[in-house]
């Protein structure tokens, strides 16, 4: 009989450990979500303030003053295309190529803050004379990790090898292994949501977010 209250006292045990476990790790994933997306936002706020290097200032004025690439409109203080065909939306990739090539910071960017977004493409086309693509790409590095971007131009400026930022990740076998890795962060989303909406992660009773209160909470 002892034993038996022994093991009874192990599982009871075992299972609020899992409990416990399961209610930190998602606290601990909703607060890195929040954070992401904060992260992101922040990023693109500052963008245009701290996007500079030694080939973006040397090439902008040549580059304007040939009159090629987008312009910047002083009545509306935007950057605006010339050519919608080579320049606009159209000409560079959507937003899952923005996820395959830098993850899911720039992809958040470009849904949150779209416009800037854009801005910030036209800007670095009209500075560096380069195509859509090419600027996106570089973008897209920048908002994912802007210390690691400055570091390869300065690098660049120094003799090293250009980095194509347009095509990054972007061979066959990485895109296999991005797109199975996306599905399972999307299946963990799912289960993380539906079993706070169900109370999977507390007891029936309750008035918080992890007893099924998600849907009910007042906001």
């Amino acid at each position: 009989r002892r034993l038996c209250k022994e093991s009874k006292e192990h599982v009871h045990l075992l299972y609020c450990t899992m409990v416990a476990l399961n209610t930190s790790s998602t606290l601990m994933m909703m607060m890195m979500v929040a954070l992401l997306i904060v992260c992101s936002s922040f990023a693109t706020t500052s963008a245009f303030q701290t996007i500079s290097s030694p080939t973006l200032r040397r090439s902008s004025s040549l580059n304007m003053a040939k009159g090629g690439g987008p312009r910047f409109d002083k009545t509306t203080e935007k950057w605006i295309v010339t050519d919608p065909a080579t320049q606009g939306p159209e000409a560079g990739y959507d937003l899952i190529g923005s996820l395959y090539r830098a993850g899911p910071v720039p992809f958040i960017q470009r849904v949150i803050n779209a416009e800037q977004y854009e801005q910030a493409v036209l800007k670095y086309m009209a500075a560096e004379g380069c195509d859509r693509k090419e600027a996106q790409g570089n973008m897209d590095a920048y908002f994912e990790n802007p210390q690691d971007w400055a570091y390869q131009k300065m690098q660049e400026q120094n003799g090293a090898a250009k980095k194509d930022y347009a095509n990054a990740n972007m061979d066959p076998q990485q895109i296999v292994l991005s797109t199975i890795w996306a599905g399972v962060v999307f299946w963990f989303a799912y289960y993380l949501v539906t079993g706070l909406a169900e109370g999977k992660w507390g007891k029936a009773e309750g008035t918080d977010l992890l007893h099924g209160n998600l849907w009910t909470l007042p906001f």
